[in-house]
């Protein structure tokens, strides 16, 4: 007997609920498929800290690479944490805003994001670190003033992840135990 998809607590179904927005796209003639819209997710709190991820850490990235970041590996490496977390992040934004994870019950969604929340946590917690002790205050102000402040942002960031991360290990936590 197949069980129905289990939805996020707090989550507007596409059917019965004014919050929620429903697009048909399909030409003349063929299956109709409907995209869901979760506007809901937002409002929680993975929702707010997911959205300051992605704000900050295009932050981190874009003020290191408006600089001459390449003479120095350290922030190569920060610029990969960056940019690879911050690429993830919107995936995941885009998944949990379209309701996909209830499509596709196979995957523990929950183990996902606390290794997700986890791993982001941790190497964005290094990066911060190397970002910020490689910040030198040579001839170029410019440099030294986008270095300073990606480092901020980067810890900043870390903290978001840190935050999601929690969120994840409770609900982890809550699905392991029943």
């Amino acid at each position: 007997m197949e069980q129905p998809p289990q939805q996020r607590p707090g989550a507007q179904t596409v059917t019965t609920t004014s919050s929620s927005f429903i697009a048909s796209f399909s030409p003349a003639g063929a299956s109709t498929s409907t995209l869901a819209y979760d506007r809901e997710f937002l409002r929680t709190a993975p929702g707010v800290l997911m959205l300051a991820e992605i704000v900050l850490g295009l932050l981190v990235w874009t003020l290191i690479a408006g600089t001459e970041y390449f003479l120095y590996p350290a922030f190569g490496w920060v610029m990969f944490v960056a940019v690879f977390y911050w690429v993830l992040t919107v995936f995941f934004l885009i998944i949990y805003m379209t309701v996909t994870y209830t499509r596709i019950p196979q995957v523990p969604w929950t183990t996902v994001g606390l290794c997700f929340n986890g791993s982001a946590f941790i190497l964005y917690l290094i990066a911060a670190i190397v970002d910020a002790s490689s910040v030198t205050n040579e001839q170029n102000s410019h440099n030294y003033n986008s270095w300073a402040a990606s480092s901020f942002f980067a810890f900043v960031v870390t903290f978001c992840y840190a935050g999601n991360a929690y969120f994840s290990f409770i609900s982890w936590r809550s699905r392991t135990s029943q």
